[in-house]
Order: C-alpha cells, then structure tokens, then sequence
C-alpha cells in the first residue's frame, strides 16, 4: 500500500509539473458576439429553379443583440445587398467567397471578407462561414458566422419538385481579435 502511494505520489508531482510548465493557450479577445434572432433573409427575383438562369438577389442581415467588452456601445449591426447572378437552386449548397459590410447601431463599420460551406441535412440548411475583417472596426480580427434554418424548399427544389425564393435563417456572429 506504501508503495502504491509512493507511486501515485511521484505521478501526480509529474503531471503537475508538466502542467505548469505548459506554455499558456494564446487565444484572442472575443471582441464582439452577435446571437439569435441574428438573422440572414436572402430573397431571390424570379425563384431559383433547377434550370440556370440570371436571379437578382436581395437580401438583408440584421445582427443582434450583440455585446462587445472592447465597444460597449454595439448592440446591434446590420447589411443589406442587391446584386445579379446566374445561379439555380443547385448552386445554393456550393461553397464560395463573399465580402460585405457590417453597419454597427454606433455608425461605424466592418469590412469582412469570409468563405462560408452550406449543406442541408435532413429539413435543416447550415452555413458556415469564416474570414477576416479587412477593413473598419475590427480590423485584422477573425469572424466565425453559423447560421441555420430550413431547407424544404431547397430539397424541393434540387428534387425538381418546387423553387426557392427565399431562404432565411437564424445564428450567430463572432468576431475575435488574432
């Protein structure tokens, strides 16, 4: 019984040394967190079908209620877009790259470039997006955006049974200093 206390002795010495010795995690500062109802609404004029054809998108995020512990005064931001692709439905779970704009309740503003991967499981669209903020408030931090809603049109639709005229989901944005 000595020894055995002896040796969960020496063990856990061991442990706690190789603990303390650990260089600390480097994590950044959580400069601003936006949850739910954060929401993203993309209309799409005419519906998306599954034949290609040129849609203009409009579409609208309200992000809120936010905190930030780096500016205390952002509750809320917003972005809204208009602009014309040639897409279908199909190309709705495709992955890309977008840039856009965060207009903050405070006036100011963030730039954010993200590449974002959307897929659809089960009656459930998930996106999720990554980037940086190239410019404004914020500047140099990392974003994680994860937005979800449901995806029963677009199934509809990739099935050839239905179109999409718009898709609206509910998340979360994070902004983090490197």
């Amino acid at each position: 019984m000595k020894r055995l206390l002896s040796a969960l002795t020496v063990l856990v010495s061991l442990c706690a040394g190789a603990l303390a010795g650990a260089a600390p995690a480097t994590a950044g500062v959580l400069d601003v967190t936006c949850t739910p109802p954060s929401s993203n609404l993309n209309s799409y004029t005419p519906p998306l079908t599954g034949t290609t054809r040129t849609v203009t998108v409009s579409t609208t995020a309200l992000y809120g209620p936010c905190t930030s512990l780096s500016q205390p005064a952002i509750t809320s931001g917003s972005r809204t877009a208009s602009f014309t692709i040639t897409a279908s439905c199909l190309d709705l779970l495709d992955p890309g790259t977008v840039t856009y704009t965060i207009t903050w309740n405070t006036g100011q503003s963030s730039t954010i470039t993200s590449s974002y991967t959307s897929a659809v499981a089960g009656a459930v669209l998930t996106v999720v997006a990554t980037g940086t903020v190239t410019s404004g408030l914020f500047a140099g931090d990392s974003v994680v955006t994860n937005f979800t809603g449901p995806a029963t049109d677009i199934t509809l639709c990739t099935l050839g049974l239905g179109s999409v005229s718009s898709v609206y989901t509910l998340g979360t944005l994070e902004i983090t200093s490197v």
